[in-house]
């Protein structure tokens, strides 16, 4: 059973957390012995939502290779025009893709504020409804991403 979770909760140690608690409440709940059907049951939702899910780190990649930046310069303090965008783009696709939190996000960016976060979601929505040049940009990404 240890190995089934391990297998399957690879992304950080909160969620590997987040399932044993998950498992032990469903067991308690439900008032059943911990067996590797429970295990499974309990942790159907979280394991069909990790299968589709792409990685911070795969946005970050695919993101700088479509705007010719290098991923290094998603973390860097640097503030040019060339590099703020692909940047807030990235941001933007990880909060939409993924279900990291606004400050686990800030954390992968070089550990930028949550509110960094929230202001480059915000300006890219509110960019892709004016811009059909990023609008197209977004959907290539997010095709490319999900394969």
């Amino acid at each position: 059973m240890a190995f089934f979770v391990a297998k399957h909760m690879r992304s950080n140690i909160r969620e590997l957390e987040g399932a044993l608690r998950r498992i032990m409440a469903f067991a308690s709940f439900h008032n059943k012995p911990v067996t590797m059907d429970l295990v499974r049951e309990a942790l159907r939702d979280m394991i069909s939502v990790h299968h589709g899910q792409v990685s911070v780190e795969s946005i970050q990649k695919t993101v700088a290779d479509y705007y010719k930046i290098k991923v290094a310069d998603m973390f860097s303090k640097r503030r040019q025009a060339q590099i703020v965008l692909p940047r807030q783009v990235a941001m933007y696709l990880a909060k939409e893709l993924t279900e990291k939190s606004y400050v686990e996000i800030g954390e992968l960016f070089g550990g930028r504020d949550h509110t960094t976060v929230l202001h480059a979601v915000n300006k890219i929505s509110e960019l892709r409804n004016q811009s059909s040049e990023l609008n197209h940009a977004l959907h290539v990404l997010d095709q490319t991403l999900k394969g």
